[in-house]
């Protein structure tokens, strides 16, 4: 028994490691793009976005297809109304009130005593069944035509507001990769020069120890790495928050753990290309100008829409029903008795005269298509800028990403100078320590550059939008 214990207590711990192993990913930056766009929270929802709108084009066109109803009565007087008979009818009332009861089938009634010259007799029976079955049809209605189409107007404002969402789950997944990979590169140069700071300061501790420099010697070294030990556990918590950020870009629970299979210097090197700088916008492939155009068109519906309100509206039904009558409830006896009965008819409705209710609504969508065409042309302009824009950062980000290398290379070179300088005792720690403070600040520079030629590159791939999302 206890062996089975262990057994099982086993097994369960691999399937536990398993399962942890199952929830690990790793991603390239296409990849992680890929999957994003299949999982990210507010990609889901775009998506169903235009699932609904499918759904709602169909319930458009299907109130202009056959409509048919069902109608089940069964009624019971507790009470049956009365009828008055005028007695002039008849030449002598007396005896003539059985035989008018016996010929209509009626049934006399105890009620108080009716007027004079007035027979109250009750028509009917007590209980009675109906079950109808009606067929409506739309023949004509301008409406109708219209709404066809503003369905169809909608679906593709969905459609696009999709593809606007895809396009800024990407350009925030090459974001969110790229501000992992700078956090971690560094965190790690942080750790890498607290290290060295660490041995500096140690022999400048011992040299003083000996008497062989001063005490501000070791004070400079000391302030140098209580800023690196600050700035490497802010860089180390950001680490974190990026990653989360991540997680939540991918569409993932924020703690489960992610490898990222790409270095900076690999994307940094992927997005310079200097030839994306001398292509052209082609303004109706930019999803703002898609939506914007899409708007123009509602509103265009919108007009046509009022305008067919003036216009008739035919419509026709038929249907057929069936009743029964009895003083008791026998209505699904075999000898019950059915009447049968049918009905065809058309119906049109003509406005003729609103008193300029229609006519304000007609004026009204006008306005708003003059106001959707207005923001049309001020999209177009603001788009165009964007794109020069882009095209500028771009290329500023590409310039400073090559003199963020060389200011580095610079910077490292003067430090190792300095450092020579110091160990060698020809060379203070004061100029050690602006030699650090300038690598430190050129490596920051130079990290934050291959970003911001990563996400510049990507805000111009979002403007253009040539078909970047089917690239990947």
């Amino acid at each position: 028994m206890q062996k089975l214990l262990i057994l099982l207590c086993v097994v369960f711990g691999l399937g536990q490691v398993n399962a942890q192993e199952e929830q690990a990913y790793r991603f390239t930056l296409e990849e992680a793009i890929t999957f994003a766009l299949d999982s990210n929270y507010t990609a889901i929802n775009a998506r169903r976005d235009i699932a609904r709108a499918i759904k709602q084009k169909w319930e458009t066109t299907a109130t202009g297809l056959p409509q048919i109803s069902a109608n089940i009565q069964y009624q019971n007087f507790i009470k049956q109304p009365v009828s008055l008979l005028p007695a002039a009818a008849f030449d002598n009332r007396e005896s003539t009130v059985s035989t008018v009861e016996e010929f209509f089938g009626l049934t006399r009634t105890d009620s108080p005593v009716p007027p004079e010259g007035f027979i109250p007799v009750v028509f009917g029976t007590q209980q009675q069944a109906t079950a109808t079955a009606t067929l409506n049809q739309l023949i004509f209605d301008g409406s109708y035509l219209v709404g066809l189409q503003a369905a169809k107007a909608f679906l593709d404002f969905s459609e696009n507001a999709a593809e606007k969402t895809q396009l800024e789950v990407r350009r925030g997944v090459i974001n969110a990769y790229g501000s992992v990979l700078l956090a971690d590169e560094l965190a790690s140069i942080f750790r890498s020069n607290k290290e060295k700071l660490e041995k500096n300061l140690f022999e400048a501790q011992k040299i003083f120890e000996n008497g062989l420099n001063e005490q501000e010697e070791v004070e400079q070294l000391e302030i140098t790495l209580l800023e690196i030990s600050t700035q490497l556990a802010n860089a180390e918590r950001y680490t974190v928050i990026a990653r989360q950020m991540f997680n939540v870009a991918l569409g993932i629970d924020v703690n489960t753990p992610v490898t990222l299979t790409e270095t900076l210097d690999d994307l940094a090197d992927q997005n310079i290309q200097l030839g994306a700088l001398e292509t052209n916008l082609n303004m109706e492939e930019n999803i703002d100008y898609k939506i914007a155009y899409n708007l123009t068109e509602q509103r265009s519906l919108e007009l046509k829409l009022e305008k067919s309100r003036a216009l008739p509206q035919l419509t026709a039904f038929v249907n057929y029903g069936t009743q029964a009558f009895s003083d008791d409830f026998s209505f699904f006896d075999s000898d019950q008795r059915w009447f049968q009965q049918s009905l065809f008819g058309v119906n049109m409705n003509i406005p003729i005269f609103s008193s300029g209710n229609r006519g304000a609504k007609t004026q009204q969508a006008r306005i708003a298509l003059d106001q959707a065409e207005t923001q049309l042309e001020e999209t177009v302009q603001n788009i165009q800028l964007q794109f020069d824009t882009a095209k500028s950062n771009y290329k500023f980000s590409v310039e400073s990403y090559d003199n963020a290398k060389m200011n580095l290379n610079l910077a490292e070179r003067i430090e190792r100078k300095n450092q020579t300088k110091f160990d060698e005792g020809i060379s203070s720690s004061f100029e050690l320590r602006q030699a650090q403070l300038q690598l430190y600040t050129a490596q920051q520079q130079y990290f934050n550059a291959m970003l911001n030629v990563i996400n510049s590159k990507a805000e111009l791939d979002t403007i253009i939008n040539s078909n970047i999302l089917n690239n990947n």
